[in-house]
């Protein structure tokens, strides 16, 4: 249960993000996203204290950064537009196995 309450903090590191770059605009700050950013920012933090109870920290500090991370560079892709080339995708491709391989070291 703790790696599903991990990975579910990973995901609520994509909100923030994605509020901070929608709540800042050349028109002003847009509050509502930048709430959106601090939402998840909070239960992003809280789920990966409940996580830590079960596994090690160095290990679910890692796995935390990395599903936000690749989660964030998807949606760039995706939502933002932001280019998908080889040596991006490549490199995000590490920071999977880096993942993978932690979950795998820690059973």
């Amino acid at each position: 249960m703790a790696w599903v309450i991990l990975i579910t903090a990973g995901v609520f590191e994509w909100g923030w993000p994605v509020g901070l770059k929608l709540g800042w605009t050349e028109a002003g700050a847009k509050w509502g996203w930048i709430a959106f950013a601090a939402i998840c920012m909070a239960v992003s933090g809280a789920l990966l204290l409940t996580s830590l109870r079960d596994i090690p920290m160095g290990t679910a500090y890692a796995v935390w950064t990395g599903v936000g991370a690749v989660g964030t560079f998807v949606l760039g892709i995706l939502v933002f537009q932001e280019p998908a080339e080889f040596a991006r995708m490549f490199f995000v491709g590490l920071i999977v196995a880096g993942i993978v391989g932690l979950k795998l070291a820690s059973a």
